[in-house]
Parts: structure tokens; sequence; C-alpha cells
């Protein structure tokens, strides 16, 4: 039997988490499991002095935790939740956090990028799926129509299942 103690939502405060957010309450409610809400500061290198050893810090790193820590309480306000924002690269801040909290699952949304902006911008979905070490639950927002690859096919291409012969 699956036991999820500890579900963890990532959220970049955008449409497509809000949908995993409500995967994710469902869930902990059916298995009366904790919930994480998460969010990543993710520095922008060039933006910010640089230090030694070239690591770059924003002077506005702590208020924009205190912003971001005002957001996630406005996230499902009347659901008991452990809160908390970290600072990084958010596929990694995503996994470290999951490993260091002991999560079971992590729910979070997909942009559903394709094409030369998945190349450009990469997937932090995709990365937390390949590199978590827990199941990761990836949700599209509902607006989104799932493209299947068939839908590609041109007109009058028949696929055939070696199977049926």
């Amino acid at each position: 039997m699956i036991e999820l103690k500890r579900i963890l939502v990532p959220t970049d405060f955008s449409e497509f988490s809000s949908a995993a957010i409500d995967y994710a309450c469902t869930l902990a409610d059916k298995f009366d499991a904790e919930l994480h809400l998460l969010h990543v500061l993710e520095a922008h290198l060039g933006s910010t002095p640089v230090f030694a050893g070239g690591l770059a810090l924003s002077p506005r790193v702590g208020e924009s935790a205190q912003a971001a820590m005002r957001a996630l309480q406005e996230i499902v306000p009347d659901r008991p939740a452990i809160r908390a924002t970290i600072s990084g690269p958010p596929f990694l801040g995503i996994i470290h956090y999951a490993k260091e909290h002991d999560v079971d699952l992590i729910v979070m949304g997909t942009h559903g990028r394709t094409g030369l902006d998945h190349v450009m911008l990469g997937s932090v979905a995709e990365r937390v799926v390949r590199k978590a070490s827990c199941p990761v639950m990836t949700v599209r927002h509902p607006k989104h129509r799932f493209v299947s690859p068939l839908d590609e096919l041109p007109t009058g291409v028949l696929l055939e299942n070696p199977a049926d012969e």
C-alpha cells in the first residue's frame, strides 16, 4: 500500500502551480498527509553584486523572501501547511528540500513548454522528475490541452500493431 505522509508542492505563484496545489490538497486529504508549500527564490546572476568566489547576492533577497512567505500564506490560508522559501536554482532547491524533509511525493505544475521555449528555458519539472529521490506528479493547467504525438501525424497515416498480425 502506498503511504504518503508528506507532500511537497513547489510554487512559482503561477496558474500552473495553482493547478498542482489543487491536486496536492486533495491527495493530502485522502492520505491525511502533511502539506509542504515551497517557493524557491532564484538568484539571477549578472543583475546582482558579485562577492568572493563569484557568488552573487541580491540586496533584495530578504525582502523577496518575506514577500514570498506572505504569498505562501495566502495559498490555501485555511489549511495547515508547512510553508518555506529558499534561494538557489529552483530544481536543486526542490530536490534538496524534498530530501531534507523526507517528502513522499512532489506535486508540481508544468508549463508544458515545447520546441525552442523548452530548449531555451529548460524545464524545472523535467529536471525534478529526473533527479528527485521520491515520486513526482506533474500537473498541467486544465486550460492547456494535452497534445498527443498521434495528433501531429499527417492525415491518412495508418498505424499498425505488429501484435495484430
